[in-house]
């Protein structure tokens, strides 16, 4: 039997070789799947105990992506999408509003529900006026209509187009931290808060889809098309068909589908061969996902007695992946710094953590309550 060399993170090192580039000078830019970039390679597991939307914010925030698992119900993952697709922004084109109507109680509800401090108040689509915690401060019971309490008089507002500095400008002169965009006919267009500035500058390399909005992944399985379907509603940037074994009929005919209804990137896993990377691509797949068995915890390799060392793995799919701009993700095996330059080397255009991450404070827990 001739049997082909493969090799693990621990059977190879790089050569160094001479070079004048510092650090500083460095550019970790790369992509997740074809259209979604990100800042630095790096991705988190869909796993219950590593990625919600704490996580998936975290990572984004420094310039990485979050896949948010689906050991959820439909509803509780769209809702940790929305989570993160909320948490920052450039310009707020579809704020959450209240109408005059409404009840205080209403109001505390989405701003815990969403970790946000106040709303705009819209009539149909006219600006009415504005809530926020420092209006509530001086409510009455939670059965008081938000008509009663907001603030309807000198609203701060901009038209439609404002940049973020114009938006700083006038939030500073006028000491308030939102505002309101607003069309000629006083239609309610938008929000620029002086978090949001805040948060640009803090995190400058932030991975941004094209609105602002931090980017975020949520996991599906195969042919759950009405999941699909409810976390694009929710804005989620890429899809990932999240199998233990890729290669199957199953997962090519959920990867046609969804590229077929062209909602948002689909990448696909997880494989370990260039058969069934070819597979993907053919099934029409922006990124695909490798590793069969290398995670610390999985148990794969032993009880089915299945895997190629991830090293040959993530070398053998980004060969196939490459003629096709495929970005390949390492997903698995990670268990220092160096094995993720090594994924890196082999041809991954991202690696993807599990146990790295569970036990960080943005972690579920097992703890956790829903």
């Amino acid at each position: 039997m001739d049997l082909p060399l493969a090799l693990t993170f621990d059977d190879v090192l790089l050569v160094p070789q001479e070079s004048d580039v510092l650090p500083t000078d460095v550019h970790t830019g790369t992509r997740f799947s074809r259209s979604v970039r990100l800042n630095i390679p790096v991705a988190s597991a869909a796993m219950d105990t590593v990625t919600e939307s704490s996580l998936a914010i975290a990572l984004a925030q420094h310039g990485g992506i979050g896949v948010i698992h689906r050991n959820l119900s439909i509803a509780d993952q769209v809702r940790e999408a929305d989570i993160v697709k909320r948490s920052a922004h450039g310009v707020i084109h579809d704020p959450l509003t209240l109408s005059p109507t409404e009840r205080l109680a209403d109001a505390h509800r989405l701003m815990e529900q969403h970790n946000i401090s106040g709303f705009p108040v819209v009539d149909g689509e006219r600006l009415v006026g504005i809530l926020t915690r420092r209006d509530l401060k001086f409510q009455g019971g939670d059965d008081t209509r938000v008509a009663d309490v907001m603030t309807a008089e000198g609203l701060v507002t901009a038209p439609p187009g404002a940049s973020l500095e114009d938006a700083r400008s006038i939030l500073h002169q006028a000491k308030v931290e939102k505002l309101l965009l607003v069309d000629a006919a006083g239609n309610r267009e938008g929000l620029i808060t002086m978090r949001d500035i805040r948060l640009t500058e803090k995190f400058p390399h932030a991975a941004k889809d094209g609105d602002g909005c931090l980017v975020v992944g949520a996991a599906v399985g195969v042919l759950d098309y009405e999941r699909a379907e409810s976390l694009v509603e929710a804005g989620v940037d890429v899809l990932v068909v999240d199998t233990a074994h890729g290669h199957s009929s199953n997962v090519m005919e959920t990867v046609r589908e969804l590229k077929r209804r062209d909602l948002v990137d689909v990448v696909a896993g997880n494989i370990a061969t260039s058969a069934a990377a070819e597979a993907l691509l053919e099934a029409g797949a922006d990124g695909i996902k490798v590793g069969i068995g290398p995670g610390s915890i999985c148990t794969t390799r032993v009880v089915a007695g299945v895997g190629v060392p991830q090293f040959s793995a993530v070398y053998q799919v980004s060969q196939v992946c490459a003629a096709e701009d495929v970005p390949v993700i390492a997903d698995g095996g990670i268990r220092h710094s160096g094995d993720a330059v090594k994924a890196l080397g082999a041809g991954a255009s991202t690696v993807m953590l599990g146990s790295l991450f569970a036990g960080v404070e943005e972690s579920p827990g097992e703890t956790f309550l829903y």
